[in-house]
């Protein structure tokens, strides 16, 4: 009788042990997988449901670009009131909230208020509603919220959340994200580390690898193990003379982007302040007016600023026969100007590297002795890193799109050289973003911007 009462006492110790220790692994690892799995799966979803939208979009206008006139006008109004009226917190690319959220105050209201299920179901939903629309609007960003705000969520599984876990939170599922929408885990690292959190600290970088992982195992598993670009076709040797259309190109794409950052930092110089109060009291008619705007634009190029960019960059970048017109760069940078500045969610990085691609059949058109594909991927580069100030991660980025191991110098000094051009005249747009709508660095004593 004793020695059954002891056995039973000695299995039910063992069961909550048993009990403890899984409990601790779930915690510990189970939620993070968890986490990163379903991070991947948005982000491959989200890539699909977007590429849906923008085919539809062209197939509607099809033959009929005078339908655009409508179209756009009414579905980025529709938009521009859904995310003011029950889904603010959404706008934009998302990365700024990032940005806000690592560092700024300790705020669980505000937090909450950029992050969670209103935030997927709007990023999601309303920025399907803007491509759909035909906007000059990319995916990644958004992905990168998207993550942010699945990590988000998952808080709910731990019994104490504290603002670091949270914080880690927030990042891993920012650059699972970033590594999920572009098929680039080296790029979601750095991006991590050299845009979002700007260290690396020992705890954090095995949660952060963890799930860009198991992002990128699902990413995998359901869209394969491709080039979100393809491979390009550049030698893997330049003679010392290519200098020269690689600073150039980089001083141009520097340009640019400033150029870019100071119209979306500075709205109130250039807007005026009757519109700006237009804007407040009725975005319904704000939205259509911007989206007619954008309509025009796309009608004026011939179709070649609709949607994100990504097929006329690919065509550029492979040299696959049609190019864009000369003037693609400009008309494609004032198209994104627009769209960004209706309010709706929507990203940056795949329209900036489509503009950079167009500025790249410049300097390819000026230097036609040079592989055209080289060049494109060099101006890509250099106006993504003017624009976010982030030259490792832009060029990181696209190295691992187009596989350009030969070009890694080029490409290098390329974002080195555009980042520096950029930020002569502007600070990193994201980081400007952050402090400007969600948080005041001064009152907060966050870090201040890189000037």
């Amino acid at each position: 009788m004793l020695c059954g009462m002891t056995v039973r006492h000695r299995a039910a110790s063992v069961w909550r042990l048993t009990r403890r220790e899984l409990r601790k692994s779930w915690l510990k690892y189970g939620v993070l997988w968890l986490g990163a799995l379903l991070v991947g799966l948005a982000a491959v979803q989200f890539a699909n449901w977007t590429n849906d939208a923008l085919a539809l979009f062209l197939r509607w206008i099809d033959g009929r670009a005078w339908l655009a006139l409508l179209l756009t006008p009414a579905l980025t109004a529709v938009a521009a009131w859904l995310t003011r009226r029950w889904f603010a917190g959404s706008e934009g690319s998302g990365i700024p909230q990032v940005i806000a959220a690592l560092h700024g105050p300790d705020d669980p209201r505000r937090v909450s208020r950029l992050f969670g299920w209103r935030i997927i179901v709007g990023k999601v939903g309303v920025g399907l509603l803007g491509m759909l629309g035909g906007l000059t609007l990319g995916r990644e960003g958004p992905t990168v919220h998207l993550g942010a705000s699945i990590m988000y969520e998952m808080r709910r599984f731990y019994p104490r959340v504290s603002p670091r876990l949270q914080r880690m939170l927030l990042l891993a599922g920012s650059a699972a994200g970033l590594s999920g929408a572009f098929n680039t885990p080296l790029a979601g690292i750095l991006f991590a580390i050299e845009e979002l959190s700007r260290s690396f600290e020992v705890r954090t970088n095995g949660v952060l690898i963890t799930s860009i992982v198991f992002s990128g195992l699902v990413s995998l598993a359901l869209a394969g193990n491709y080039l979100y670009f393809g491979q390009i076709s550049a030698p893997d040797l330049f003679p010392l003379a290519f200098a020269l259309p690689v600073v150039i190109a980089a001083v141009l794409c520097g340009l640019a982007g400033a150029a870019f950052n100071l119209a979306l930092l500075h709205q109130s110089r250039w807007i005026a302040p009757s519109l700006q109060r237009w804007r407040e009291r009725a975005p319904l008619l704000w939205g259509a007016a911007l989206g007619l705007l954008v309509a025009l634009v796309g009608i004026g190029s011939g179709g070649q600023t609709w949607g994100s960019g990504y097929e006329q960059a690919r065509h550029l970048l492979m040299n696959h026969g049609a190019q864009v017109s000369w003037d693609y760069p400009v008309l494609k940078w004032l198209s994104m100007v627009l769209s960004y500045i209706t309010g709706l969610p929507g990203g940056l990085f795949s329209p900036s590297l489509s503009i950079g691609a167009g500025f790249g059949q410049w300097v390819s058109q000026w230097f036609g002795q040079y592989p055209q594909s080289a060049l494109v991927a060099i101006c890509m580069v250099g106006y993504l890193a003017a624009v976010t100030q982030s030259p490792l991660t832009a060029f990181v980025i696209v190295m691992e799109m187009i596989n350009g191991g030969g070009l890694v110098i080029p490409l290098m000094a390329t974002a080195l050289i555009s980042s520096r051009v950029a930020h002569a005249f502007t600070p990193p747009l994201y980081e400007a973003l952050a402090m400007q709508k969600y948080y005041a660095p001064q009152a907060a004593g966050a870090d201040p911007p890189r000037h």
